[in-house]
């Protein structure tokens, strides 16, 4: 049956080699395994490839348009590696650490590590160190990481040294080389010939390390803090990865965070509100006297400044919110309530005030 390259990749047949070539790219990104974990992806993008192959060779696409093609006459291509590394590269690169289509050469560098630190209300607004113990890959002390007993390497005899073996591909339109990564070494180029004991060759070993960790003055809740080189070690002497430490607070009994301020409520009761104190108040770092001024209202809020948690940047403090909440009494003795109905009478105004204003609603809801 034949197959319709330019409906493979979206495109007319008219269209130019810039525009084929973003076709593919998007179609590339759309269909990646990375991206797009369905099981039929695998599949697109070796569609997508040959397509790509074709289109973007002068000559194969003039005998494609000219002739038509059959799944026979364009077997070779069907799902081979081999194409469109350097396009493949310049897609994912950047995303996933490589080609993956590409030969792999070298050592691997160090898989990052995430940990999660749970700390005190007070520790992220101060900052502290916390040390935390981690089961990683560690580079192997007794070989230095080399893998090798004396330390010396020798060019992998099945690829001479290349990390590379090739392979051949007949196809209508001549021999087609593709390159695999060296089974053997692979794709290191050396091979050990006398292994580490310690580590049996790998340069690397599981086991158990303490790591202390820095944590910010002011960090908040959910912050992740990047510990450099504290990932596992890479192979043969390739750069560690980095370790992510997600920060999570502990909430306070008395305090609140929002963003750099601090909220605090704090009960009074209904003669320190009317008649004024001064009240002694807990701040993050110590007790501080404030004063109540005469007829104080709940909810009322005050605002102690630079007694909150510090920016990050290094540059001042957010302020503490003091919200008084102004306490009725539950339980009054005979001679507290004979003082409250004199003061009652003695409010003969504001009575009459509130008697108005509940007779309004009283109303409304008899209507």
């Amino acid at each position: 049956m034949t197959k319709d390259y330019y409906d493979t990749l979206g495109i007319n047949k008219d269209s130019s080699k810039e525009e084929i070539k973003k076709a593919y790219k998007k179609l590339a990104k759309k269909y990646h395994p990375d991206l797009n974990p369905d099981s039929g992806s695998s599949e697109k993008i070796k569609e997508i490839n040959e397509a790509y192959s074709v289109l973007s060779d002068d000559n194969k696409r003039s005998n494609y348009d000219r002739f038509g093609s059959s799944d026979e006459q364009f077997s070779g291509f069907q799902g081979q590696q081999g194409f469109n590394e350097d396009i493949f590269s310049d897609i994912f690169g950047s995303f996933f650490g490589g080609n993956p289509y590409a030969r792999q050469r070298g050592p691997k560098g160090g898989s990052d590590l995430k940990y999660e630190l749970n700390i005190e209300f007070k520790e992220a607004a101060f900052g502290t160190k916390k040390k935390i113990s981690i089961n990683k890959l560690n580079k192997c002390d007794e070989c230095n990481g080399t893998g090798s007993e004396d330390g010396k390497q020798a060019n992998c005899g099945t690829c001479h040294g290349s990390g590379q073996v090739g392979r051949q591909f007949r196809t209508p339109f001549g021999i087609v080389q593709h390159a695999t990564t060296c089974p053997k070494c692979s794709g290191k180029g050396k091979i050990i010939e006398n292994k580490c004991d310690e580590c049996n060759g790998h340069g690397r070993k599981k086991e158990n390390k303490t790591i202390t960790v820095t944590i910010p003055a002011g960090v908040d809740n959910g912050s992740t803090l990047r510990v450099l080189n504290e990932g596992e070690s890479g192979e043969q002497g390739a750069p560690s990865g980095h370790l992510y430490v997600e920060i999570h607070v502990r909430p306070h009994k008395l305090f609140e965070r929002d963003g750099n301020d601090v909220l605090l409520d704090y009960p009074i009761s209904f003669p320190q509100a009317a008649l004024g104190d001064e009240i002694k108040v807990p701040t993050l770092e110590n007790d501080i006297k404030m004063k109540i001024p005469p007829g104080t209202q709940t909810h009322t809020i005050f605002r102690l400044r630079g007694k909150g948690f510090p920016y990050l940047d290094g540059y001042g403090n957010g302020d503490q919110m003091v919200r008084i909440i102004v306490k009725t009494p539950t339980k009054l003795s005979s001679k507290q309530k004979e003082n409250l109905e004199k003061f009652a009478k003695d409010s003969k105004e504001e009575l009459k005030i509130e008697k108005g204003f509940f007779g309004k609603v009283k109303d409304v809801l008899m209507d």
